[in-house]
């Protein structure tokens, strides 16, 4: 998926200056933004009180939309370097097409996750014959400077590791690992993903690391997480310090936890790229206007998505801003 603002702010991130060395509750307003023809999703990430959550630098939820009679999610080839793409979807299918010539349709509770590496191009759009509902997130992951040069790859998989407790939850791990279930899904940092559904009145408390710092997303429904309400379309960040994390549906419900390591390198994110210098990402906006380093999508049919223009104010990294 694409920022498709017209003119995207440079966002400064990395470091451990703001993040929170015992638990905090913050909870995160979205804002609204525009996503291709149809689509309006909710930013939680980057935001002016929070950067990056661990590794995870970037969270869109959008929905649930009723797409019958529209075309759904419609987002052009665009481009990406130093990142990994997690797709994550609760209705719908999205189909993915990129430029190492992956084709595939990503449907609820499967992951598509796409590693930049160097350079990558993609499209994703519903697809034909698509379901009426789309409803699902769009999650990034910053990638450490050894690895920020690897080849470009996709990954899907459609059976991921469940994790059931007799309260009411049941868990899909979709990166790291939960109660000795580990997701099939490349990681390149210590990292935390799992999608909860809860039953009404469930209560449970769910093992987490000490050293990990922690958000959730509720998807639907409302979710008492550590004793605050969070609702559909807002995160709550959580800081770092606890061994268990309490959680409560008042209703049936279902949330998205994310955690990981605090990211200590310094960043510059603008537009679809993740780097370490103004110089890098003003090369990696130049490569995609004139020249063919992020390969072609084929089989999409129009335009690629053209870059905004760089900000006047230089892109300089420094560390998390709160």
């Amino acid at each position: 998926m694409s920022d498709l603002q017209l003119r995207p702010a440079p966002v400064v991130c990395g470091g451990r200056e703001d993040v929170a060395g015992g638990p905090v509750h913050e909870l995160l307003a979205p804002r609204r933004v525009p996503l291709g023809e149809s689509t309006v999703v909710r930013r939680l990430l980057p935001s002016l009180g929070r950067r990056m959550v661990g590794a995870w630098c970037f969270v869109d939820h959008y929905g649930p939309d009723d797409v019958t009679d529209a075309p759904g999610m419609q987002v052009p080839p665009h481009p990406h370097i130093g990142l990994q793409t997690v797709s994550w979807l609760h209705a719908g299918e999205v189909l993915h097409r990129d430029s190492v010539g992956s084709l595939q349709t990503v449907r609820p509770k499967e992951l598509g996750l796409m590693t930049a590496g160097r350079a990558i191009a993609h499209a994703e759009v519903s697809p034909r014959g698509h379901g009426p509902v789309l409803h699902g997130a769009q999650l990034w992951v910053a990638l450490p400077d050894a690895h920020r040069h690897t080849d470009p790859a996709f990954e899907h998989h459609a059976d991921l590791p469940k994790v059931t407790a007799g309260n009411g939850m049941e868990a899909t791990v979709i990166l790291g690992e939960l109660d000795g279930a580990a997701s099939p899904g490349t990681a390149y940092t210590p990292i935390f993903g799992a999608d909860l559904a809860l039953a009404d009145g469930a209560e449970v408390l769910l093992p987490v690391e000490p050293d990990f710092e922690y958000a959730a997303l509720t998807m639907s429904g409302i979710t008492e997480v550590d004793g605050v309400r969070v609702e559909p379309g807002s995160m709550l960040y959580l800081g770092c310090g606890r061994r268990e994390l309490p959680l409560r549906a008042d209703g049936d419900s279902a949330l998205v936890l994310l955690g990981g390591e605090p990211f200590e390198e310094k960043l510059v994110m603008w537009w679809n790229f993740v780097g370490r210098s103004g110089e890098e990402i003003a090369r990696a906006r130049e490569d995609w206007m004139t020249g063919d380093r992020f390969g072609t999508v084929y089989g999409y049919d129009g335009d690629p998505l053209p870059a905004p223009a760089l900000p006047a104010t230089p892109l300089k990294p420094r560390g998390r801003t709160r």
